[in-house]
């Protein structure tokens, strides 16, 4: 049986490890990030007001989620979690239009902004989405809000 001393075994070993991770590395799908990840832009909804609202985007693989905060409808009452149900339509790519939903929201204190989200959709890479309509549904009160300008710096690119 033979024995090494001591600090010269398995530098053999880790530098086959130390190769494998490499490997394994190179051959990793690169991560997917949208960008700008937190845009916005204006919305008009009728008599319950108008303001503006900031969108964050995240995006895992094809899946992504758009959270809200908007000054442009405001809570009259408190408002529990989980029970504002929203969509937010968005143009696609310049044309087409998809549409992120959801019913997930923190708790509302009355006279606060309301936020939603987040809202889910699909997406495919090199999508560009920019948002033209949301609608919320509280208490069984559907507010329909249209955007009244661009998102700023720009459209979500996934």
């Amino acid at each position: 049986m033979r024995h090494l001393r001591p600090g010269t075994h398995g530098i053999g070993t880790a530098l086959a490890v130390a190769v494998a991770v490499v490997g394994t590395l190179a051959m990793a799908p690169a991560a997917t990030a949208v960008t700008p990840d937190t845009a916005t832009l204006s919305f008009d909804c009728g008599s319950y007001g108008s303001g503006t609202a900031t969108l964050t985007a995240t995006q895992d693989g094809t899946a992504a989620t758009i959270s809200l905060s908007t000054s442009a409808i405001t809570s009259p009452i408190n408002i529990g979690a989980n029970s504002v149900k929203s969509t937010l339509t968005l143009t696609k790519n310049g044309s087409d239009s998809t549409q992120f939903s959801g019913n997930a929201n923190p708790e509302i204190p009355a006279g606060s902004a309301v936020s939603t989200g987040p809202l889910s959709g699909t997406v495919a890479a090199g999508d560009s989405l920019e948002a033209k309509s949301l609608t919320v549904t509280v208490l069984g009160i559907t507010a329909t809000c249209n955007a009244t300008s661009a998102q700023s710096p720009g459209p979500f690119v996934f």
